[in-house]
């Protein structure tokens, strides 16, 4: 049977949600991300982006381009709770689909076309969620996900796009190589530099050149030029790690601050894991100097979720890896090999005491928020802390990074 996948993508949804919050914001150039110097751009109206301005730029730069721009630090929460309706939309409407991101769509509509024109129905529902949330939003219908990704955004802002069955080639030839998904800056700037501009010429060329030039990333780009693409859209995703990182304002050697954040982080990671019933056997410690040179270390344990246990470990990983003559841009902790399961208990050392107190502050923590409960060393690392489960299946929130 022949494949119909659909592709959606709210436009500039950051965006779009702060207007819908505040009206005086609409048609004004609008920057969404960090407010400091160090913060990056997370999403950037069309207003702006007549000053070359895209989001992941650094804020600073963003502020200097378009200086009357008004920048908004955003919440995640609030994006979280816009998408989640959006989200519920969709899943009425569709047999199957795939939450790609928070404000990214794929849906496996083969078959519908007996009863419905695919088509159609897509373009109903898309004026469905228009109507129901006032967030505009962009689709595009094709054979596969690659191709209805590119025309997605081909028909931005705010419109829609279909690429019948065997025209998925002449579509892409006439675009820039930078429209396919995987070509980065990098991989772009390696075939220009080869001459390559358009998509068509990828299309003339043997596979095993581009193989030779990219790797095994080659014959993916190849395909996915030539409208090849087998990938099935999957309902759910399994976390393989979960991490979290703080650049701060200002280049710090506090070493009290520095491990008070990474108390902040292991303990919110940890009630994370306790609250998807996952553990975790292998822990990392990443630091990023003021010269931009990045260092991680990590460590395999016995699997746990155990904040007491946890702790100790991330700290020895950071004394064993901090330079004390360096001053520090950025601190981070990543678990990962996780699996299912609850901790086990030591009979040697845990007490009925202590387990009854963790069962007692996740409650808590489930209540009234991660950071409802926290040890007081903790107590000075501020915006550590979500009430998002990282193990529901659904993409996290990508913002600027947080600053301490």
């Amino acid at each position: 049977m022949k494949k119909t996948i659909l592709h959606l993508d709210l436009d500039t949804f950051y965006v779009s949600v702060e207007r819908l919050i505040n009206s005086e914001l609409k048609n004004r150039p609008l920057l969404v991300g960090g407010t400091s110097d160090r913060g990056v751009v997370a999403a950037c109206s069309y207003e702006t982006r007549g000053h070359g301005i895209h989001s992941g730029m650094p804020m600073k730069m963003a502020k200097e381009l378009c200086p009357e721009a008004v920048v908004i630090r955003g919440n995640a929460g609030t994006y979280s709770k816009y998408s989640d309706v959006v989200t519920e939309i969709i899943k009425e409407h569709v047999p199957l689909f795939e939450k790609s991101s928070i404000d990214e769509f794929y849906a496996d509509l083969s078959g519908m076309d007996r009863f419905f024109g695919c088509y159609k129905y897509a373009s109903e529902m898309r004026q469905k969620i228009i109507r129901e949330t006032g967030l505009p939003i962009s689709f595009g219908l094709s054979v596969n996900k690659v191709v209805s990704k590119v025309a997605t955004n081909e028909a931005k802002p705010n419109n829609q796009l279909k690429i019948d069955f065997g025209l998925e080639k002449p579509f892409l030839a006439p675009l820039s190589i930078k429209k396919i998904p995987m070509v980065g800056d990098k991989t772009y700037q390696t075939l220009r530099s080869l001459g390559i501009r358009q998509v068509k010429t990828i299309q003339e060329m043997p596979m095993d050149i581009m193989q030779r030039v990219l790797g095994s990333n080659g014959s993916v780009i190849w395909k996915r030029a030539n409208g090849i693409d087998n990938t099935p859209v999957i309902p759910f995703h399994e976390r393989k790690s979960i991490s979290t990182e703080r650049t701060f304002d200002r280049d710090t050697i506090d070493v009290v601050k520095l491990k008070g954040i990474l108390v902040a982080m292991t303990e919110n990671l940890a009630f994370q894991l306790r609250r998807g019933d996952k553990l975790t056997a292998c822990i990392a410690v990443k630091i990023r100097y003021s010269d931009f040179n990045t260092y991680s270390k990590q460590l395999h344990i016995p699997y746990t979720s155990a904040d007491h246990i946890l702790i100790p470990k991330i700290v020895d990983l950071f004394n064993g890896l901090y330079n004390k003559r360096m001053l520090v841009r950025l601190i981070g902790i990543r678990f990962s090999h996780l699996v299912s399961g609850n901790y086990q208990i030591n009979l040697f050392e845990d007490t009925e005491e202590a387990l009854n107190l963790y069962q007692a502050m996740d409650r808590i923590r489930n209540r009234f928020g991660s950071r409802s409960v926290l040890r007081a060393s903790a107590m000075g690392a501020k915006t550590i802390g979500s009430m998002h489960n990282p193990f529901n299946g659904e993409p996290p929130v990508v913002l600027a990074h947080r600053k301490q």
